[in-house]
This record gives C-alpha cells, structure tokens and sequence, in this order.
C-alpha cells in the first residue's frame, strides 16, 4: 500500500432515507476536453453514501474509489497506527473473497489497485479499463464492507507493517517529515506519525482494530468516486448493488459511533529543534512555521508564495542553494493545509558541515520576504507554474479521482479547473505579502536527521534564535 508524502470531515450517524437524493453538479470548461473539464455529478444513496464521478469518454480507462473519512489523527495515542494498519487488512479477505482472489481478480484483467492513509482520510483504489469497471466495483466495494479482519492475518500483516516502519526510518529524506510533525505538534494527534511505532503497532490486537472498522467505514462517513469512461447512473446503480450485497447500505445499527474529531490544541513553543542522530551520508532538514488551515482563504496566496519560494528551478532557495553556492542538492518548500491548522516547511538535504550555512540563507530568504514581498516577476513565474502544474497534473483518471475524492472529503464540494486556475490567477501582491508576514514572519522550528555530533547539534540552535 502506498502511503502519500504528506498530507475530514466529522459527520454523524444520518438514518436511511427512503429514496436517493441526487445533487447534479456539472463543472464544464469551455473546450469540453480539457482534463477535469468532464460532467461532476454527485448521487447520495440511503445511508448517506456520497457518489462522486466524472466522465471523460476520450480515455479508455477508469479509476475507481473509495475515501473514508479516518485517519491518524483520529486514533488515541494508544490507537496510533490503527488507520494505517486496518488498510493493509481490508485486502486480505471477505465473506466472498479470499486475499488470492481480490488481488487476482484486479491483475486478471491488468488493473491496479492500491490505497493510501494519511492524517485525516484513506483511499482505496482501483485503476481498470473501463469495460472492467464492474469488476473493479464489485471488488473494492466488498472489500470496504466485509472485511473478515482474519486474526491470522492481524497478525501476519503486522510484520509487513514493522518492516514498512522501518523502511521509513532507513530513508531520512522520508522520516524528517515525521520528525518535523512531532517538533511542531508535541505528541498530539497531528504529532503522531501515520504509521504508528513499533510499540503501538505491536500493542493492536483483532478485537481493536475491528471495533475502529465498525465505527468508521459506516455510508455516511464514505465517499465513492470514479473518473474516466463511465457514465454517473450506472456507476451508482453497481455501487448501490455492491453496498447491498454487503448489507452495508444502511450502515450497521449495532456499531458504536465515531467519536468527534478533536481539534488540535496548542503547537509547541516557537524555535524548538528536534535533531536524530543517524549514520547518513546527509543531513536531512525540515526549517519550518505554522500555516494556514485547508479553510483558510489565504491557501491560494500561500500556495503562490511557497512556489516562488520553492517549487521549482527558478525559485529564490533553489538559486541561492543550490545554482549560486552549489551547497545542497535538493531544497524546497511544501505546504500541509489540515482541518483546523497547517504547516510550511523548508526542506534541505546536505552535507552535515553545510547545513549551517544552508539554514542561515533559508532563514534569510524567509526573513526577506516576510519584510519585503515577493517581486512581481516572480509572482507571475509562480503563478503560471502552478496554473500549468494543476493542468497537467490531471492528465490521468488517477488524478482526476484523486481529485474529486480529496475535494468531497476535506471541502464538501467541487471546485472545476476552470475555478482552480481563476482563484489562483487573483491572487494579489498584497494578499501574498499579508501572508507573508503573518506566516514567514513566525520564529521557525526545525528538525534534522543525519550524522551530527554534539557540536554541531548544538549550533542548530542558531538557526531558529
């Protein structure tokens, strides 16, 4: 299973209503074949379960998926790592399938299928030509409502995921995001790493994570969504027909429900520094701030910013790391926009004797353009490197589902192409300096992994004074 790079809503129980209610949202481009610029139209079936799709006849292909609005930053701390690992179990068997069967059935007729956890939902997918779109359905609609949970494969799959722990913490470029969530948010939900640790992984019996399946896979907190050559109506009639033969339409009466979702409380004081002692040939580095929430306005001015700043050849850190002093190979900034807060982060991966000069020029950098703004050649650059990125990023029906699954679970709603490249055009060199200053003015946190003695941990302080 795929696990995203970084990157819900709380609903409740809703009873089963006696007809469909539809909600046509059609989001149309001018061309018509531009990708995203198919029909979205959404179905809420009994139960509350949401079908999202979009049509795009000119492909041959579908993707197909599920989204449950779970991840882990709605596990207690003793829980930690229950999303991730029920994700790995719902693959391996049913009332109807055996673990052999579901993923035979996909490479039978040269699908893929795969899923992904992150901090506050999880997809299951399955990409398939589109005469084999029912198959695909049938398949991963049965693996979201009957899972058996088999205890032996409780068990045997923990192994899988302790090796996967540990491929995480034998890649630093990967783990100091982890390390640089725990700097920022202390131990609460946001903290947590999505994959648990190895004591909580080992602490999750049968009984535990099946209890979490029942309270969270229920219709009302699931969206489906599909993209590619399909029509909506009979997507939602083999859905519908999936869900039945699962006796899941209705969700299970007897489940306790989902608790709500806690807010995340207070960060951690500003300039903490976080630094992992590991045998690496470089130093990895997270310098980074609190940001904006996924609800925030200020995202597109942001999104901008962090482009200007980091997100491509062109960017300030790249020419001033990378292209003036040749002093890191890789440098970039990335943004993570959650329900209620949000981060921004400065990446940086070096040499260890360089990573003092490469954290002053960032912290520099960032300084500038709280104070000053970004130029206008520069807003312009990143303006249309995030309009041509949005397009192109859609080329493939993973994308576009990808797209329709995130917009309904984390917003409630569609935004077409169209939308998406209007917003981020209008954004102003004063809304990118106000958030500038509010956001790139904070004093930063860091965390590091690699090879560093206690010398030079020490002068990492520096960086965040």
């Amino acid at each position: 299973m795929t696990r995203t790079p970084r990157d819900t809503r709380t609903t409740t129980a809703r009873p089963a209503i006696a007809a469909e209610r539809a909600v046509p949202r059609p989001r149309r481009a001018a061309s018509g074949s531009a990708p995203g610029s198919g029909a979205v139209r959404t179905t809420v079936l009994p139960g509350g379960l949401r079908v999202v799709t979009e049509t795009v006849p000119s492909v041959r292909s579908v993707t197909f998926g599920i989204w449950a609005r779970v991840g882990s930053r709605d596990e207690s701390p003793a829980l930690n790592g229950a999303t991730h690992y029920l994700e790995h179990l719902l693959f391996k068997g049913t009332r109807r399938r055996s673990a052999l069967d579901i993923s035979s059935a996909i490479d039978a007729v040269g699908g893929e299928m795969n899923a992904f956890t992150t901090k506050e939902f999880t997809c299951y997918y399955a990409r398939v030509l589109d005469s084999d779109l029912p198959l695909a359905i049938d398949v991963v609609c049965d693996m979201l409502t009957g899972s058996l949970i088999p205890p032996e494969e409780v068990d045997a799959e923990r192994g899988v995921i302790l090796e996967e722990i540990a491929m995480t913490e034998d890649d630093p470029g990967d783990g100091v995001h982890d390390l640089f969530a725990r700097t920022l948010f202390g131990d609460g939900p946001l903290g947590r790493p999505v994959l648990g640790t190895e004591e909580t992984v080992n602490g999750l019996g049968r009984d535990r994570i099946a209890r979490f399946y029942r309270r969270h896979y229920r219709p009302d907190r699931l969206v489906v969504t599909a993209a590619g050559n399909a029509g909506h109506e009979a997507v939602v009639e083999q859905v519908r027909a999936a869900f039945e033969r699962g006796g899941a339409l209705g969700g299970d009466p007897d489940a306790e429900p989902a608790p709500p979702r806690a807010g995340h409380r207070t960060l951690r004081a500003a300039g903490c520094v976080e630094v992992q002692t590991r045998r690496t040939e470089q130093a990895h580095a997270i310098l980074g701030l609190p940001g904006v929430s996924r609800h925030d306005e200020r995202r597109w001015a942001l999104s901008v910013l962090s482009t200007a700043l980091g997100g491509g050849m062109s960017s300030r850190l790249f020419q001033e790391v990378r292209e003036k002093r040749g002093l890191a190979y890789s440098v970039y900034t990335h943004t993570s926009g959650y329900a209620d807060c949000g981060l921004f982060g400065v990446y940086a991966g070096c040499r260890p004797d360089r990573l003092p000069d490469v954290l002053k020029i960032c912290r520099e950098q960032l300084e500038d353009v709280a104070a000053h703004g970004l130029a206008p050649e520069e807003i312009g650059r990143a303006v249309g490197q995030l309009a041509g990125s949005t397009v192109l990023g859609l080329e493939d029906t993973g994308a576009l589902m990808h797209r329709l699954g995130k917009s309904e679970v984390c917003w409630g709603a569609q935004l077409s192409v169209d939308e998406m490249l209007a917003r981020i055009a209008a954004v102003t060199p004063e809304e990118i300096s106000g958030v500038a200053r509010e956001v790139l003015g904070q004093r930063p946190s860091l965390a590091v992994i690699g090879p560093l003695k206690d010398r030079q941990a020490a002068r990492l302080a520096e960086a965040v004074s």
